[in-house]
Protein backbone atom coordinates (compact mmCIF):
# COMPACT_ATOMS: atom_id res chain seq x y z
CA UNK A 1 0.00 0.00 0.00
CA UNK A 2 1.30 3.45 -0.94
CA UNK A 3 0.62 5.86 1.91
CA UNK A 4 0.92 9.37 0.48
CA UNK A 5 -1.51 12.24 1.04
CA UNK A 6 -1.94 15.96 1.59
CA UNK A 7 -4.14 16.84 4.56
CA UNK A 8 -5.41 20.22 5.77
CA UNK A 9 -6.62 18.96 9.16
CA UNK A 10 -5.61 19.87 11.81
CA UNK A 11 -3.03 21.82 9.79
CA UNK A 12 -1.33 21.46 6.40
CA UNK A 13 0.33 18.02 6.41
CA UNK A 14 2.49 16.55 3.64
CA UNK A 15 2.40 12.83 4.38
CA UNK A 16 4.45 10.15 2.66
CA UNK A 17 7.83 8.54 2.20
CA UNK A 18 10.52 10.81 0.76
CA UNK A 19 8.59 14.02 1.28
CA UNK A 20 11.38 15.59 3.33
CA UNK A 21 12.57 16.72 -0.13
CA UNK A 22 9.66 19.18 -0.06
CA UNK A 23 11.04 21.05 2.95
CA UNK A 24 12.01 24.14 0.90
CA UNK A 25 8.45 24.34 -0.49
CA UNK A 26 7.08 23.99 3.03
CA UNK A 27 9.25 26.86 4.23
CA UNK A 28 8.03 29.04 1.37
CA UNK A 29 4.42 28.16 2.19
CA UNK A 30 5.03 29.14 5.82
CA UNK A 31 6.75 32.39 4.85
CA UNK A 32 10.18 31.38 6.16
CA UNK A 33 13.28 32.59 4.29
CA UNK A 34 15.98 32.11 6.94
CA UNK A 35 15.07 29.09 9.07
CA UNK A 36 16.80 27.72 12.13
CA UNK A 37 16.60 23.93 12.29
CA UNK A 38 16.08 22.92 15.91
CA UNK A 39 16.64 19.37 17.06
CA UNK A 40 18.02 17.43 20.04
CA UNK A 41 21.61 16.51 20.84
CA UNK A 42 21.20 12.88 19.82
CA UNK A 43 19.88 13.69 16.35
CA UNK A 44 22.23 16.54 15.48
CA UNK A 45 24.97 14.46 13.87
CA UNK A 46 22.83 11.68 12.37
CA UNK A 47 22.57 11.27 8.58
CA UNK A 48 18.86 12.20 8.45
CA UNK A 49 19.65 15.55 10.05
CA UNK A 50 22.67 16.26 7.90
CA UNK A 51 20.78 15.36 4.71
CA UNK A 52 17.95 17.67 5.78
CA UNK A 53 20.45 20.50 6.28
CA UNK A 54 21.79 19.72 2.79
CA UNK A 55 18.26 20.11 1.37
CA UNK A 56 17.94 23.47 3.10
CA UNK A 57 21.34 24.68 1.92
CA UNK A 58 20.75 23.60 -1.69
CA UNK A 59 17.53 25.65 -1.72
CA UNK A 60 19.30 28.76 -0.42
CA UNK A 61 17.86 28.46 3.09
CA UNK A 62 21.22 28.07 4.83
CA UNK A 63 22.06 25.23 7.20
CA UNK A 64 21.72 26.87 10.60
CA UNK A 65 21.11 24.40 13.43
CA UNK A 66 20.52 24.55 17.18
CA UNK A 67 20.73 21.25 19.05
CA UNK A 68 21.42 22.12 22.69
CA UNK A 69 18.14 20.52 23.70
CA UNK A 70 17.79 18.19 26.69
CA UNK A 71 15.52 15.10 26.65
CA UNK A 72 13.15 17.07 28.88
CA UNK A 73 13.72 20.60 27.50
CA UNK A 74 13.80 23.45 29.98
CA UNK A 75 13.91 27.23 30.16
CA UNK A 76 17.74 27.15 30.01
CA UNK A 77 17.52 25.49 26.59
CA UNK A 78 14.95 28.10 25.54
CA UNK A 79 17.23 30.98 26.56
CA UNK A 80 20.24 29.47 24.77
CA UNK A 81 18.19 28.84 21.65
CA UNK A 82 16.79 32.36 21.61
CA UNK A 83 20.33 33.77 21.62
CA UNK A 84 21.19 31.73 18.53
CA UNK A 85 17.85 32.49 16.87
CA UNK A 86 18.12 36.25 17.33
CA UNK A 87 21.83 36.41 16.49
CA UNK A 88 21.14 34.66 13.19
CA UNK A 89 18.17 36.95 12.46
CA UNK A 90 16.03 33.90 11.73
CA UNK A 91 12.42 34.32 10.73
CA UNK A 92 11.07 30.87 11.53
CA UNK A 93 12.00 27.40 12.72
CA UNK A 94 12.19 23.93 11.26
CA UNK A 95 11.21 21.81 14.25
CA UNK A 96 12.98 18.51 13.62
CA UNK A 97 12.94 15.43 15.82
CA UNK A 98 10.97 13.88 18.62
CA UNK A 99 8.92 15.66 21.25
CA UNK A 100 11.85 17.44 22.88
CA UNK A 101 13.17 19.00 19.68
CA UNK A 102 9.70 19.91 18.43
CA UNK A 103 8.63 21.47 21.73
CA UNK A 104 11.81 23.51 22.09
CA UNK A 105 11.64 24.74 18.49
CA UNK A 106 8.06 25.88 18.93
CA UNK A 107 9.09 27.84 22.02
CA UNK A 108 11.79 29.71 20.10
CA UNK A 109 9.30 30.80 17.44
CA UNK A 110 6.86 31.76 20.19
CA UNK A 111 9.17 33.58 22.60
CA UNK A 112 11.37 35.51 20.17
CA UNK A 113 8.99 38.49 20.10
CA UNK A 114 7.48 38.31 23.58
CA UNK A 115 8.33 40.70 26.41
CA UNK A 116 6.88 38.67 29.30
CA UNK A 117 8.62 35.68 30.94
CA UNK A 118 8.01 32.18 29.59
CA UNK A 119 6.03 31.00 32.61
CA UNK A 120 3.49 33.81 32.13
CA UNK A 121 2.06 31.76 29.23
CA UNK A 122 1.41 28.54 31.10
CA UNK A 123 -1.77 26.69 30.11
CA UNK A 124 -3.87 28.15 32.92
CA UNK A 125 -7.21 29.85 32.28
CA UNK A 126 -6.69 32.37 29.46
CA UNK A 127 -3.01 33.14 30.11
CA UNK A 128 -2.29 32.51 26.42
CA UNK A 129 -4.02 35.81 25.62
CA UNK A 130 -1.11 37.60 27.30
CA UNK A 131 1.07 36.81 24.29
CA UNK A 132 1.59 39.16 21.35
CA UNK A 133 0.22 36.90 18.61
CA UNK A 134 1.70 39.06 15.85
CA UNK A 135 5.21 38.47 17.25
CA UNK A 136 5.09 34.67 16.89
CA UNK A 137 7.24 33.40 14.02
CA UNK A 138 6.14 30.55 11.70
CA UNK A 139 6.90 26.89 12.35
CA UNK A 140 7.48 23.98 9.98
CA UNK A 141 7.48 20.67 11.86
CA UNK A 142 9.22 17.47 10.80
CA UNK A 143 8.70 14.60 13.27
CA UNK A 144 11.31 11.84 13.35
CA UNK A 145 9.49 9.71 15.90
CA UNK A 146 5.90 8.50 16.05
CA UNK A 147 4.57 9.34 19.47
CA UNK A 148 4.23 12.82 20.93
CA UNK A 149 2.28 14.34 18.06
CA UNK A 150 3.77 17.72 18.94
CA UNK A 151 3.87 18.43 15.21
CA UNK A 152 0.10 18.96 15.30
CA UNK A 153 -0.09 20.39 18.82
CA UNK A 154 -0.78 23.92 20.05
CA UNK A 155 1.44 23.60 23.10
CA UNK A 156 4.93 22.72 24.30
CA UNK A 157 5.96 20.92 27.47
CA UNK A 158 8.87 22.72 29.11
CA UNK A 159 10.49 21.72 32.41
CA UNK A 160 11.11 24.42 35.01
CA UNK A 161 14.64 23.49 36.05
CA UNK A 162 14.32 25.40 39.34
CA UNK A 163 11.22 23.60 40.58
CA UNK A 164 11.52 20.32 38.60
CA UNK A 165 8.00 20.81 37.24
CA UNK A 166 6.82 20.22 33.70
CA UNK A 167 4.79 23.17 32.45
CA UNK A 168 2.50 23.26 29.44
CA UNK A 169 2.86 26.46 27.41
CA UNK A 170 -0.15 26.99 25.14
CA UNK A 171 -1.05 29.27 22.27
CA UNK A 172 -3.13 28.57 19.14
CA UNK A 173 -0.30 29.88 16.93
CA UNK A 174 2.04 27.19 18.25
CA UNK A 175 0.31 24.89 15.78
CA UNK A 176 2.88 24.51 12.98
CA UNK A 177 1.92 26.06 9.65
CA UNK A 178 3.16 23.05 7.66
CA UNK A 179 4.05 19.52 8.76
CA UNK A 180 6.10 16.99 6.82
CA UNK A 181 5.39 13.43 7.98
CA UNK A 182 7.99 11.28 6.22
CA UNK A 183 8.05 7.73 7.64
CA UNK A 184 11.49 7.13 6.15
CA UNK A 185 12.88 9.46 8.83
CA UNK A 186 11.72 7.05 11.55
CA UNK A 187 13.34 3.92 10.13
CA UNK A 188 16.51 4.35 12.18
CA UNK A 189 14.75 4.68 15.54
CA UNK A 190 16.09 2.30 18.21
CA UNK A 191 13.61 -0.31 19.38
CA UNK A 192 13.16 1.22 22.83
CA UNK A 193 12.31 4.59 21.25
CA UNK A 194 9.87 2.94 18.84
CA UNK A 195 8.22 1.26 21.83
CA UNK A 196 8.15 4.28 24.12
CA UNK A 197 6.96 6.79 21.55
CA UNK A 198 4.40 4.34 20.20
CA UNK A 199 2.96 3.84 23.66
CA UNK A 200 2.87 7.62 24.09
CA UNK A 201 0.62 7.79 21.02
CA UNK A 202 -1.53 5.01 22.47
CA UNK A 203 -1.74 6.81 25.85
CA UNK A 204 -2.91 10.00 24.13
CA UNK A 205 -5.66 8.12 22.31
CA UNK A 206 -6.67 6.05 25.35
CA UNK A 207 -6.87 8.98 27.75
CA UNK A 208 -8.67 11.20 25.25
CA UNK A 209 -11.18 8.40 24.63
CA UNK A 210 -11.79 7.97 28.37
CA UNK A 211 -11.95 11.66 29.23
CA UNK A 212 -15.42 12.72 30.44
CA UNK A 213 -15.32 15.97 28.48
CA UNK A 214 -17.54 16.40 25.41
CA UNK A 215 -15.74 16.31 22.08
CA UNK A 216 -17.18 13.67 19.72
CA UNK A 217 -14.70 14.44 16.92
CA UNK A 218 -11.78 13.71 19.23
CA UNK A 219 -13.58 10.61 20.48
CA UNK A 220 -13.69 9.12 17.00
CA UNK A 221 -10.09 10.03 16.20
CA UNK A 222 -8.91 8.50 19.48
CA UNK A 223 -10.68 5.22 18.79
CA UNK A 224 -9.17 4.79 15.32
CA UNK A 225 -5.77 5.89 16.65
CA UNK A 226 -5.84 3.03 19.16
CA UNK A 227 -6.62 0.62 16.33
CA UNK A 228 -3.62 1.78 14.32
CA UNK A 229 -1.32 1.32 17.31
CA UNK A 230 -2.77 -2.13 18.02
CA UNK A 231 -2.26 -3.24 14.43
CA UNK A 232 1.03 -1.58 13.55
CA UNK A 233 3.18 -0.84 16.62
CA UNK A 234 4.19 -4.52 17.05
CA UNK A 235 5.16 -4.59 13.36
CA UNK A 236 7.21 -1.38 13.59
CA UNK A 237 8.90 -2.73 16.73
CA UNK A 238 9.80 -6.11 15.25
CA UNK A 239 10.85 -4.74 11.84
CA UNK A 240 11.96 -1.14 11.89
CA UNK A 241 12.23 -1.11 8.10
CA UNK A 242 8.52 -1.82 7.62
CA UNK A 243 7.54 1.47 5.98
CA UNK A 244 3.80 0.82 6.09
CA UNK A 245 3.94 0.17 9.85
CA UNK A 246 6.12 3.26 10.32
CA UNK A 247 3.67 5.36 8.29
CA UNK A 248 0.62 4.10 10.15
CA UNK A 249 2.33 4.89 13.47
CA UNK A 250 3.07 8.44 12.27
CA UNK A 251 -0.67 8.77 11.59
CA UNK A 252 -1.50 7.39 15.03
CA UNK A 253 0.84 9.89 16.67
CA UNK A 254 -0.77 12.85 14.92
CA UNK A 255 -4.21 11.46 15.73
CA UNK A 256 -3.39 11.11 19.42
CA UNK A 257 -2.26 14.71 19.72
CA UNK A 258 -5.33 15.88 17.82
CA UNK A 259 -7.62 13.79 20.01
CA UNK A 260 -6.25 14.96 23.35
CA UNK A 261 -7.89 18.33 22.88
CA UNK A 262 -10.64 16.37 24.65
CA UNK A 263 -8.40 15.90 27.67
CA UNK A 264 -5.81 13.58 29.16
CA UNK A 265 -5.78 12.00 32.61
CA UNK A 266 -3.85 10.29 35.38
CA UNK A 267 -1.35 8.60 33.05
CA UNK A 268 0.02 11.98 31.98
CA UNK A 269 -0.59 13.64 35.35
CA UNK A 270 1.83 11.09 36.83
CA UNK A 271 4.33 10.88 33.99
CA UNK A 272 4.90 14.64 33.79
CA UNK A 273 6.28 15.05 37.33
CA UNK A 274 8.08 11.71 37.18
CA UNK A 275 9.87 12.80 34.02
CA UNK A 276 10.70 16.21 35.44
CA UNK A 277 12.03 14.86 38.74
CA UNK A 278 13.63 11.58 37.66
CA UNK A 279 14.36 12.21 33.96
CA UNK A 280 12.49 9.17 32.69
CA UNK A 281 11.48 8.82 29.05
CA UNK A 282 8.00 10.27 28.74
CA UNK A 283 6.34 7.67 26.54
CA UNK A 284 7.90 4.77 28.40
CA UNK A 285 6.72 6.25 31.70
CA UNK A 286 3.21 6.48 30.27
CA UNK A 287 3.35 2.79 29.41
CA UNK A 288 4.59 1.80 32.86
CA UNK A 289 1.75 3.55 34.71
CA UNK A 290 -0.95 2.64 32.17
CA UNK A 291 -2.18 -0.62 33.70
CA UNK A 292 -2.48 0.75 37.26
CA UNK A 293 -4.41 3.75 35.90
CA UNK A 294 -6.76 1.47 33.97
CA UNK A 295 -7.43 -0.47 37.17
CA UNK A 296 -8.04 2.70 39.17
CA UNK A 297 -10.38 4.17 36.55
CA UNK A 298 -12.29 0.96 35.86
CA UNK A 299 -15.52 1.95 37.69
CA UNK A 300 -15.89 5.00 35.45
CA UNK A 301 -14.69 3.59 32.11
CA UNK A 302 -15.66 -0.09 32.00
CA UNK A 303 -18.58 0.36 29.59
CA UNK A 304 -16.65 2.72 27.34
CA UNK A 305 -13.59 0.45 27.22
CA UNK A 306 -15.82 -2.53 26.41
CA UNK A 307 -17.12 -0.62 23.39
CA UNK A 308 -13.54 0.16 22.35
CA UNK A 309 -12.62 -3.50 22.70
CA UNK A 310 -15.44 -4.41 20.31
CA UNK A 311 -14.18 -1.91 17.74
CA UNK A 312 -10.60 -3.13 18.11
CA UNK A 313 -11.61 -6.76 17.67
CA UNK A 314 -10.66 -7.71 21.23
CA UNK A 315 -12.82 -10.26 23.03
CA UNK A 316 -13.69 -10.02 26.70
CA UNK A 317 -14.74 -6.41 27.22
CA UNK A 318 -12.72 -4.44 29.77
CA UNK A 319 -10.76 -7.50 30.93
CA UNK A 320 -9.88 -8.41 27.36
CA UNK A 321 -8.72 -4.85 26.65
CA UNK A 322 -6.65 -4.82 29.85
CA UNK A 323 -5.03 -8.13 28.96
CA UNK A 324 -4.25 -6.82 25.46
CA UNK A 325 -2.48 -3.76 26.90
CA UNK A 326 -0.56 -5.95 29.36
CA UNK A 327 0.56 -8.26 26.55
CA UNK A 328 1.58 -5.32 24.34
CA UNK A 329 3.68 -3.79 27.11
CA UNK A 330 5.43 -7.13 27.62
CA UNK A 331 5.96 -7.60 23.87
CA UNK A 332 7.60 -4.16 23.65
CA UNK A 333 10.02 -4.89 26.53
CA UNK A 334 8.58 -2.03 28.61
CA UNK A 335 9.73 -2.20 32.26
CA UNK A 336 6.93 -3.59 34.44
CA UNK A 337 7.21 -1.00 37.24
CA UNK A 338 8.56 2.47 37.90
CA UNK A 339 11.23 0.87 40.08
CA UNK A 340 12.40 -1.20 37.12
CA UNK A 341 12.39 2.00 35.05
CA UNK A 342 14.87 3.52 37.51
CA UNK A 343 12.58 5.48 39.82
CA UNK A 344 13.88 4.22 43.15
CA UNK A 345 12.82 5.75 46.47
CA UNK A 346 10.81 8.61 44.93
CA UNK A 347 9.47 11.53 46.95
CA UNK A 348 5.90 10.23 47.03
CA UNK A 349 4.40 13.41 48.46
CA UNK A 350 6.11 15.66 45.91
CA UNK A 351 5.06 13.53 42.94
CA UNK A 352 1.46 13.28 44.17
CA UNK A 353 1.13 17.02 44.75
CA UNK A 354 2.62 17.78 41.35
CA UNK A 355 0.29 15.27 39.69
CA UNK A 356 -2.76 16.91 41.27
CA UNK A 357 -1.78 20.33 39.89
CA UNK A 358 -0.91 19.02 36.44
CA UNK A 359 -3.41 20.19 33.78
CA UNK A 360 -3.94 16.58 32.70
CA UNK A 361 -5.46 15.66 36.06
CA UNK A 362 -8.71 17.45 35.25
CA UNK A 363 -9.46 15.06 32.40
CA UNK A 364 -9.25 11.88 34.44
CA UNK A 365 -12.61 10.05 34.55
CA UNK A 366 -12.22 9.46 38.31
CA UNK A 367 -11.53 12.61 40.32
CA UNK A 368 -7.92 12.59 41.48
CA UNK A 369 -7.48 13.22 45.21
CA UNK A 370 -4.37 13.12 47.37
CA UNK A 371 -5.26 9.73 48.80
CA UNK A 372 -6.25 7.91 45.62
CA UNK A 373 -3.33 9.41 43.69
CA UNK A 374 -0.89 8.32 46.38
CA UNK A 375 -2.31 4.78 46.26
CA UNK A 376 -2.10 4.84 42.48
CA UNK A 377 1.54 5.95 42.50
CA UNK A 378 2.47 3.31 45.06
CA UNK A 379 0.86 0.64 42.91
CA UNK A 380 3.19 1.65 40.06
CA UNK A 381 6.34 0.99 42.11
Amino acid sequence: MTLTANWSYPTAIRFGAGRISELPEACVAAGIKNPLLVTDKGLASLPITQSTLDIMAKAGLGRAIFADVDPNPNEINVAAGLEVYRAGQHDGVVAFGGGSGLDLAKMLAFMTGQTRPLWDFEDIDDWWTRADAQAIDPIVAVPTTAGTGSEVGRASVITNSQTAEKKIIFHPKLLPSVVICDPELTVGMPKFITAGTGMDAFAHCLEAYCSPHYHPMSQGIALEGMRLVKDYLPQAFSDGNNLEARAQMMSAAAMGATAFQKGLGAIHALSHPLGAMYHTHHGTTNAVVMLPVLRANRPAIETRISAAADYLGIDGGFDGFYDFVAALITQLDIPPTLTALGVTDPDIDAVVRAALTDPSAGGNPVEMTYDNTKSLLQSCL
